[in-house]
């Protein structure tokens, strides 16, 4: 999952990005509302967490301009605003979540999963892919009910073909939502994440579809 987090306040952003990375996400900071717009509306985010007082642009004002363009990437606001009248407009702005400051990193990270999961069409915190599941709160992925030694970006790739089995995924989407901005992106990297997990999980478990990308079957035994 890649997270891009618009917050001012730098040594917040840090330990927001930092929590999350910790988690196995991929996380994008822009301290100003004109570099989040852009980041926003030019790269592929799982979900945005959005200050509402941002310089250079307003949040309120961003979120409004993302939605105009049918840009639907999850949104919660992360904002020191508490009062009913302020979470109304965040709703009907096109906000997905709320969450007022000070808060729990633990809570926020819940509510990122739920969101990116719901977005994916997942209802239960659990995803299950043949003998191949994943808990989306804890990011252990088991095999046969045995957990899965990966890592973190053997886990970012199976949990995007998880969420999205039975899809043929890019080597170019799969790249843009398991790393972050300014990575070097190398589609060489991305075949030898996707051969290391078929080794763990055996090579049919993934198949590539010849110059198209990977694809997760739905009905993977």
């Amino acid at each position: 999952m890649r997270i891009l987090i618009a917050e001012d306040e730098v040594k917040l952003a840090a330990e927001v990005a930092g929590f999350l990375r910790n988690a196995g996400m991929a996380v994008d900071c822009a301290a100003n509302g004109v570099d989040a717009s852009h980041l926003a509306e030019t790269e592929p985010y799982d979900a945005m967490v959005l200050d509402l007082g941002l310089p250079g642009m307003d949040g309120m004002a961003l979120l409004t301009n993302l939605r105009s363009k049918d840009i639907r990437v999850p949104v919660l606001i992360l904002t020191a605003r508490d009062r009913f009248a302020d979470k109304a407009a965040g709703f009907r702005a096109g906000a997905d979540d709320y969450l007022t400051k000070p808060f729990q990193l633990e809570e926020l990270l819940l509510r990122l999963q739920a969101l990116v999961r719901r977005a994916a069409g997942h209802a239960h915190s659990e995803i299950r892919v043949g003998a191949l599941a994943l808990d989306t709160t804890s990011g252990v992925a088991t095999l046969d009910a045995m957990p899965l030694r990966l890592t973190a970006l053997e886990r970012r790739v199976l949990t995007y073909l998880m969420m999205h089995a039975g899809r043929t995924i890019s080597r170019t989407e799969l790249s843009e939502h398991v790393y972050e901005h300014d990575h070097d992106r190398d589609f060489n990297s991305i075949e030898v994440i996707v051969s290391r997990l078929r080794r763990k999980l055996g090579r049919e478990r993934i198949e590539t579809t010849r110059g198209e990308g990977y694809r997760l079957p739905d009905h993977a035994a």
